[in-house]
Formats: C-alpha cells, sequence, structure tokens
C-alpha cells in the first residue's frame, strides 16, 4: 500500500489527513503529488470524486516558505462556492497540521474593500475567481511576482471562451518560472490546446478510474422554502426512523442550530462542524458509530474521508453546484449491495441543481411529499409546478 508518507508528505499533513480518516492516497494524488512537489507543471485528468483537490492542496501548503510573509499560490475556481469550499479546506489542513500557512478566499460580488484589508495580511494562499483576483493584481493589492505556483481548479470551464482571457491575464502578471497546474474531471481538445500554451513541458496525467452512484441508492427530494428546511427534516425523520442517518449543511454555524433544533423535539442527534473541539468531534463520532445517536450533522469538509459502516440513510439540507459532493455524500449509504436513500431538501430554486445531478450521474431523483405521516408520490400537479 502506498502511502501519504511515500509520496513525500510530511508527517504533520500526514496527521492532519489521518484525523479527518484519510490514510490511503488516490490514483491522482499517488501521481501528481510527487510531480507538483518537484515545481513541476502537471495537467491532471480525473473524475469527479476521485481527490484532485488534495492532489494539489497537500504539496502546495507543503512547498510553503512560512518565514516569508508574501502569496505563494493562487488557485483559481470558476464558481464562488468552489472557492469556498477550497479555502474551507486549506484551514481544516493548516489547524489539523498545525503549520502556519494562512490563505484568504477572494471572489466577486462581495465587498471589495474588506477584502483589502484581507490582503494587507499577505496571505501565503489565495484561492478565488480570476476576475476579482486579475482586478486586485491591477490595484497593486496582490503582487503577483512572488507567486510560485498556479491551479486552475476545473479547467476546462477556466479556460472556456467566457473565462479564459482574464484566467490568461492572471498567468501573465506572475514569473516566466511560475509552476501552472491544470485539474479538471474532463479536457477537451479545447482545453488541451489552450493548456499547450500555457504549461511548460507538462507531465500530463490521465487517471480512468471512475467512482460510480451504487445501484443501490434511492434519490428523492422534498420541496421545502429556506426557512422551513429543518422542520421538514425533523418531520421526515419522525416518518423513517433512520437507523443511521447523515445529514449534511454546507454552512458550519447552521449544524449547531440543526442538532440543538433536533435535540429540543427529542431526537437523538450529534454534530460535527469546523469550530468544533476535538474530544466533542470525537464524542460525536463515538455516539454515531456505537449506535448512541442516531443521526450525525456535519458538513462535507468535517466529514471528508469518514469511514462510517451501516449508513442508511443520507439528508441534503443544502445542495452544491459541484456533483463531487453528492457523490462524496450519497457514496457513504448503499455499501455491499445494502439498499440506501439520499435524501435532498431544496427549494424551488435548487431543483435546476437536482437535474444536474441527475444528468452528470445517469439517476433520477423522484420527487415526494408527505402525506398523513407517510411518504408519498408527488401529485402530477405538483409536479408541473416543480
Amino acid at each position: 500500500m502506498n502511502t501519504f508518507n511515500k509520496l513525500g508528505i510530511d508527517e504533520a499533513l500526514v496527521t492532519a489527513l489521518k484525523q479527518q480518516g484519510i490514510v490511503e492516497p488516490t490514483v491522482i494524488q499517488e501521481q501528481a503529488i510527487p510531480y507538483i512537489l518537484d515545481a513541476k507543471d502537471v495537467l491532471g485528468q480525473s473524475e469527479t470524486g476521485t481527490g484532485k483537490t488534495l492532489a494539489f492542496l497537500l504539496p502546495i501548503i507543503q512547498r510553503i516558505d512560512t518565514l516569508k510573509k508574501e502569496t505563494q499560490a493562487m488557485i483559481l475556481t470558476p464558481t464562488h462556492e468552489l472557492a469556498i469550499q477550497i479555502q474551507r479546506e486549506i484551514e481544516t489542513l493548516v489547524k489539523d497540521s498545525g503549520i502556519a500557512v494562512t490563505s484568504a478566499a477572494i471572489i466577486g460580488n462581495v465587498n471589495i474593500s474588506r477584502q483589502i484589508e484581507k490582503l494587507k495580511q499577505k496571505p501565503h494562499i489565495i484561492v478565488g475567481s480570476s476576475g476579482r483576483i486579475l482586478e486586485l493584481i491591477q490595484k497593486k493589492k496582490i503582487v503577483a511576482q512572488t507567486v510560485k505556483t498556479i491551479v486552475l481548479d476545473e479547467a476546462d470551464r477556466l479556460l472556456d471562451e467566457n473565462n479564459s482571457a482574464i484566467v490568461k491575464g492572471v498567468i501573465k502578471t506572475t514569473l516566466s518560472r511560475t509552476q501552472l497546474l491544470l485539474f479538471s474531471a474532463t479536457l477537451s481538445p479545447q482545453t488541451q490546446q489552450k493548456a499547450s500554451t500555457l504549461l511548460k513541458t507538462p507531465e500530463v496525467i490521465r487517471v480512468t478510474e471512475t467512482i460510480m452512484i451504487a445501484p443501490t441508492v434511492e434519490h428523492m427530494y422534498f420541496l421545502a422554502e429556506q426557512r422551513d428546511k429543518i422542520e421538514a427534516l425533523r418531520k421526515l425523520i419522525r416518518i423513517i426512523i433512520p437507523t443511521r442517518g447523515l445529514i449534511f449543511i454546507n454552512k458550519s454555524e447552521e449544524i449547531e442550530k440543526t442538532v440543538l433544533t433536533l435535540k429540543y423535539h427529542g431526537l437523538e442527534a450529534e454534530g460535527i462542524f469546523g469550530g468544533a473541539k476535538k474530544a466533542e468531534r470525537k464524542k460525536a463520532m463515538d455516539d454515531f458509530r456505537s449506535g448512541k445517536s442516531s443521526l450525525l450533522v456535519a458538513s462535507d469538509i468535517a466529514a471528508r474521508g469518514l469511514d462510517i459502516k451501516g449508513i442508511t440513510h443520507i439528508f441534503n439540507l443544502d445542495l452544491s453546484e459541484d456533483p463531487q459532493l453528492y457523490l462524496h455524500r450519497v457514496g457513504r449509504t448503499g455499501r455491499a449491495g445494502n439498499k440506501g436513500i439520499a435524501i435532498s431538501i431544496v427549494n424551488p430554486q435548487e431543483v435546476q441543481v437536482l437535474r444536474k445531478l441527475e444528468s452528470a450521474f445517469g439517476i433520477q431523483i423522484s420527487p415526494k411529499e408527505m402525506s398523513q405521516g407517510k411518504i408519498v408520490n408527488v401529485r402530477k400537479k405538483l409536479q408541473r409546478k416543480v
């Protein structure tokens, strides 16, 4: 078995990964990490859910010179949501490893003056949208000349006709020797052609490993306004009485609120989130594993890498446009031929995200509703409304 140590990852980061339950690298991590540590350019293609983010984050964090208070890496993403997700993952790795690496998420459509304040701290890693990052470089609020590594995450989208000019604009502000890392689930011929003009003799990695959603998982969704989601969850749990249910929420601050609400109504629930102390997190996990608690509320980052057997139900109170997250979530149920149920509680605007997930994974996510203490199919009239 290959290990992160054998790939050259420092013990502090290996320890941080163990706290997330991650002990063995995936194929893309195994192939990419040594090249990135060696400062080589990389063009990496790997299916959704195969661990691309850690493949570049681990070596980037390790290569940061913490004695220098300057920006040394930039990670460009096509969506704000993905930027925030990566930023949270950096924060978790840094916190659990004790490495003094700083980072900041810089995205568009938010207060630029606050971002300028953040940038005065000279974060080692900047993650965000290329448009806002380029704007701040031009305003001389980001010093691009100190950047050693640039990552294009979801390169197919970053190099499409809508984004490529801005992305190239960011790259041009850095020194010619800057390491470039391009990662994507798909690599179209157009992306490869554009990549060839940016990369310097790159190491090309193509991983054919595909992660599929188990056919034993049944997918369904319930409509609820955002403010009513926790109440809808409570009612569903009362109807279903799950043996072991994992509840996913995007925002850490909402986890504690959800746990308290469920407990108030007499349900056995625990939560794990970024701000939780190690002892609290361990107790929550132990109670869930032992069956003392039948419900665990978690964020994607907090639950990353956790191997919990016998999960019967997955509840999504929030969705992400990144299909990888849905894959990670529902992949925890329906294992070893056992039946699993994935339930999404969505507002009307989120239904389009479900359609994308259906298309991405070839699954059907059926509309359901609660009626007289039972889960039933949605009547035709309501389906048309959805």
